[in-house]
């Protein structure tokens, strides 16, 4: 049977059903005042279903109160059948595509995508290449987009730029910078990845003084034909590069540098829980349904940032 069978993929009230024992597994809790005592239902034809009152401090609220959802007049069954294409779709599907799949318009299917890419976002928790993991990071940069003319120089100035720091069969964490030099990345390398790990990268001259900062810093040489020597590799962090420019390419095609970090933290988050992991599809869609607290992104912040 097909995954989009599920009850909660058709029925709101299944749906919002879903929705609580995911964001509340314990009972639920006061977004206003995070008050745990049981709040009581609020019932009849003035009041929408599942609409709770705290007793503590009187606010009324609902599961999508304080996320991502709120203050939506979209179907919650459609917003968690949008959260389950993003997630298991390992390249990502098009607002194109959801708004032809649902029904929706096409501004409403870029929005909810949006929306469900601020879930995904990773508060960074722990260090790269810590306890408990390989030890190993790789580290690289590339570049994406289009450029105007020949010079080799001029097209890499031009383009947009990634940087993403890998653990060997664990998390990455990539970032929109905004120039490639040792002065921008050191940094995002010495925030992110620990002191401890063995840092991996290709021999590009700005990450010499930064791999002072680790247990050790080895290099391929690609522009010797090296790409690897024993376990030193960056095969792994390439190997995310290609499926984030698939992606992009093939997939989206038109990201805006506004939002591309968005589009990075989509690709970050299907990477930290993939199969690999033993994560599959269905408790990747809930994993960014945990997500959704906490965060808010409306019309007008998409729209001004378009602007800029």
């Amino acid at each position: 049977m097909s995954a989009l069978n599920a009850p909660y993929f058709h029925d709101d009230d299944k749906a919002r059903l879903h929705l609580e024992s995911i964001r509340w597994p314990n009972g639920p809790v006061c977004p206003h005042c995070g008050s745990m005592t049981a709040p009581y239902a609020l019932k009849g034809k003035a009041h929408r279903p599942g609409l709770l009152k705290c007793v503590d401090c009187r606010e009324q609220f609902s599961v999508t109160v304080g996320t991502v959802f709120e203050r939506s007049k979209i179907p919650l069954s459609k917003w968690l059948t949008v959260a389950y294409l993003m997630t298991s779709s390992k390249k990502g599907i098009s607002s194109h595509q959801i708004h032809r799949t649902l029904g929706v318009t096409y501004k409403t299917a870029w929005f909810m995508t949006h929306r469900i890419r601020k879930a995904m976002e990773d508060g960074g928790s722990g260090m790269l290449g810590g306890a408990g993991t390989s030890g190993i990071v790789e580290a690289d940069e590339t570049y994406w987009g289009k450029s105007k003319g020949s010079d080799r120089a001029r097209r890499y100035r031009e383009k947009q730029k990634v940087v993403a720091l890998v653990e060997r069969k664990g998390r990455v964490r990539a970032y929109h910078v905004p120039t490639v030099t040792a002065e921008t990345l050191k940094p995002i390398l010495d925030g992110q990845i620990s002191a401890k790990a063995r840092l991996m990268t290709d021999s590009a001259p700005l990450y010499g003084k930064i791999g002072l900062s680790f247990a050790s810093h080895e290099t391929v040489n690609h522009l010797a034909g090296e790409y690897a020597r024993g376990d030193v590799t960056t095969n792994t962090v390439e190997g995310y590069f290609g499926i984030l420019k698939r992606g992009l390419s093939g997939i989206y095609q038109h990201v805006s540098p506004e939002h591309l970090h968005r589009y990075v933290g989509e690709f970050s988050f299907r990477y930290n829980n993939r199969s690999a992991l033993g994560i599959e599809d269905a408790e990747r869609a809930r994993n960014v349904l945990k997500g959704i607290e906490g965060k808010r992104l409306t019309y007008r912040q998409p729209d001004e940032a378009q602007k800029n």
